[in-house]
């Protein structure tokens, strides 16, 4: 029999496993992980997420966070252990003046862009709405609007959180300023955060964005092009390039229906018509089989990335240094044989904001990366799943002789304790270990990227 766990004072709803919701509550964006909580605490409160926290120390239980459930790894739901669900928590308070809010941590970005586009404000978010926003903040935080605006990390002034020994602490740049430090790319390893207070920017109700859509065998000559286009790019140009497999949609030409296909996903954070004239010369180049760039408010824009909730999944990822013309002629090959119909190959261009924030100022690093490339891959039988994951880890490896050895750690799966620690390099390891130390000694925030003790 399952055991049951009581937390008086508890305000929010505990889902054991005899409970009508309780399968549905621990389903995570990828299907491959099926992980059964002896708990999930659904908290209401910080107060409720400090009884969560007691409880699994007192027990010796293992503790995951759930925000989003979004991670390729599915670290939201551990087995056998209190799973802290901060779903029931989603409120958020703007101010308009002041161009700041404070957002509970149980909200996902589609929620957050709303709330803040109503009021004219935005900043960058995932590009998923789906993604929750606390598992994207504390591991930095890439989205199309960072060019502009820089990464999320960037954007937060003050943490909300709850440490290993349950005490309430705030982190910020004058209070535990190495905790705030560490919260910016360091991932879920020094507490939960229960809420965060960002700084918002002022956005048009609908800004140039969307998709140029190429034949496969294009990707080579369009990718140059984008390359050298993005070395003079202004900070309000975003994108990157997509190979993928155009769906069955009328958007898309007849004849490159169901084929393989190369994108560039573009957006404009600024005024459109001066967006269209910046992007005029790469909407001349091929020309594109389909010209999908028009003004579209944010919210709509951040729709349009691929979403397969359920499916099985699997990612991996690599800084770039470089981007040379031998390094293109062999990833183009890529694009003419996706994965799977469901996987997309996505090179993100770097620069602009978050690469003029000094090296050392949070946890996160790699900021003068110039390309950022994430491989995903989605598809629905599990009995697909060794080849595909080997046939991922087979297209990374077309790259990695211009890669940089470090990672954006919310692109990649479970790929061993090394591929973590020399995400950071071994300066901001040592200062995260030291961290780690100090916050949670005992590495009861585990269920993770994990950074350990030193």
């Amino acid at each position: 029999m399952d055991q049951r766990f009581e937390l008086p004072g508890f305000s929010g709803t505990l889902f054991h496993p005899d409970h009508a919701d309780y399968d549905a509550s621990r389903k995570v964006y990828n299907g491959m992980i099926d992980r059964r909580p002896a708990v999930i605490a659904r908290c209401s409160s910080a107060a409720d997420v400090v009884l969560a926290v007691n409880l699994a120390q007192a027990k010796g239980l293992t503790l995951s966070v759930f925000g989003g459930g979004h991670a390729v790894t599915g670290t939201a739901v551990c087995d056998g252990g209190i799973c802290v669900d901060l779903r029931g928590m989603k409120r958020i308070d703007i101010d308009p003046a002041a161009k700041t809010c404070r957002a509970e941590a149980g909200m996902n970005w589609g929620e957050f862009d709303a709330a803040t586009t109503a009021r004219g404000l935005a900043m960058t978010g995932g590009r998923n709405p789906t993604t929750g926003i606390a598992g994207l903040t504390v591991g930095s935080g890439s989205g199309w609007l960072e060019r502009k605006f820089g990464y999320v990390c960037d954007n937060l002034i003050k943490a909300e959180v709850v440490t290993a020994d349950g005490r309430q602490v705030i982190a910020s740049d004058t209070e535990n300023p190495d905790l705030f430090w560490g919260l910016r790319g360091g991932g879920g390893n020094f507490g939960v955060v229960t809420a965060f207070h960002f700084r918002l920017y002022d956005l048009p109700p609908a800004i140039l964005g969307g998709v140029l859509l190429y034949p496969a065998p294009m990707a080579g000559a369009v990718l140059k092009n984008f390359r050298d286009f993005m070395q003079t790019a202004p900070d309000e140009v975003s994108g990157g390039m997509v190979f993928t497999t155009a769906p069955d949609a009328p958007f898309v030409p007849p004849p490159a229906r169901g084929q393989p296909v190369a994108m560039l996903q573009l957006v404009y954070a600024g005024d459109p018509e001066e967006g269209a004239r910046v992007l005029a010369s790469l909407r001349a180049f091929g020309p594109p089989a389909a010209d999908l760039l028009q003004p579209t408010p944010y919210t709509v824009l951040q729709t349009q990335g691929g979403n397969f909730p359920g499916t099985q999944n699997y990612w991996t990822a690599d800084f770039l240094s470089q981007l040379p013309d031998e390094a293109i002629d062999a990833y183009a090959k890529l694009a003419l044989t996706p994965i799977s119909p469901q996987s997309a190959i996505i090179i993100v261009a770097g620069g602009g904001a978050p690469s003029r924030v000094a090296e050392e100022a949070t946890a996160f690093g790699m900021r003068t990366a110039p390309w950022n490339v994430h491989y995903i891959c989605a598809w629905t039988d599990p009995a697909d799943n060794a080849k595909n994951i080997e046939r991922v880890k087979a297209a990374a490896s077309v790259l990695k002789p211009w890669a940089t050895g470090r990672v954006y750690l919310n692109y990649i799966g479970d790929e061993g304790q090394a591929r973590i620690e020399g995400s950071f390099g071994a300066e901001k390891l040592a200062r995260l270990r030291a961290l780690k130390t100090k916050w949670d000694p005992q590495n009861f925030f585990r269920h993770n990227q994990n950074i350990r003790p030193a």
